[in-house]
């Protein structure tokens, strides 16, 4: 199997480290990955911000670089979920019904290609700390990944996994909401934290990036010593 990386705008200029990681973690499943030099952002912050015509050109701009792809794989349950769930919602175009049920179909959030498609739980990981996960919002409500990167946490060898309360309650990032509602953002910040400071974890893990960052930048402004971390880097870290 051939596997085209999707990666989102925030790991290709923030976390590099997870797009690495899950190229290894990829090939340590047994296949072949490529990377297409020509994608772009998938639309997410323009169509969440209501420019729903940017948001268009960039679902086309995806149907374009994808359209041949085998399997579509990418590090966030986010992005996923806006090529799965709202692209169908804002591609009106008859002339690419067909094309979107098609790429759409082979597109996976990368715990759930693992778990669901590879039937891999286990890839040989040891990280041996307490940790706890958090529900992104999208990749629980959009795509209903729940299970999936618990089953990949708990095959890892010497880890803990302590769930927090509410760990499906959002961290208060969502995207521009963080900017426009800033005093919103921050108390949602402060709830999420205080449920991981009860699991006395190490490690705050989650599948987006932008929830790592918002937990971290808030968990880091207060002086606190856990630290955040997706599940890639979890993995091909520590292969």
């Amino acid at each position: 199997m051939n596997v085209s990386l999707f990666i989102p705008c925030l790991v290709d200029q923030f976390f590099p480290s997870v797009g690495i990681n899950l190229v290894k973690i990829l090939r340590k499943a047994g296949v072949s990955v490529d990377y297409p030099r020509a994608q772009t952002c998938c639309g997410q912050p323009a169509f969440n911000s209501g420019y729903h015509e940017e948001a268009i050109q960039l679902a086309r701009r995806f149907l374009e670089v994808f359209g041949e792809a085998e399997t579509i794989v990418s590090p966030s349950g986010s992005c996923t979920s806006m090529v799965k769930v709202f692209y169908p919602e804002i591609l009106q175009d008859p002339d690419l019904r067909r094309q979107l049920r098609e790429v759409t179909g082979r597109t996976y959030e990368f715990s759930d290609f693992l778990v669901n498609v590879m039937g891999i739980k286990d890839l040989g990981a040891t990280f041996p700390h307490r940790v706890t996960y958090h529900d992104a919002c999208h990749l629980f409500r959009e795509l209903g990944v729940h299970r999936a990167p618990r089953e990949l946490i708990r095959h890892v060898r010497a880890i803990e996994l302590v769930e927090m309360e509410n760990s499906d309650a959002c961290c208060g990032f969502g995207g521009t909401f963080s900017v426009k509602f800033p005093e919103i953002s921050t108390a949602m910040a402060q709830d999420k934290s205080a449920a991981i400071l009860k699991t006395e974890a190490e490690y705050v893990v989650a599948n987006d990036s932008s929830c790592l960052m918002q937990i971290g930048g808030y968990l880091s402004r207060q002086g606190l010593p856990i630290k955040p971390l997706h599940l890639a880097d979890l993995l091909g870290e520590n292969l």
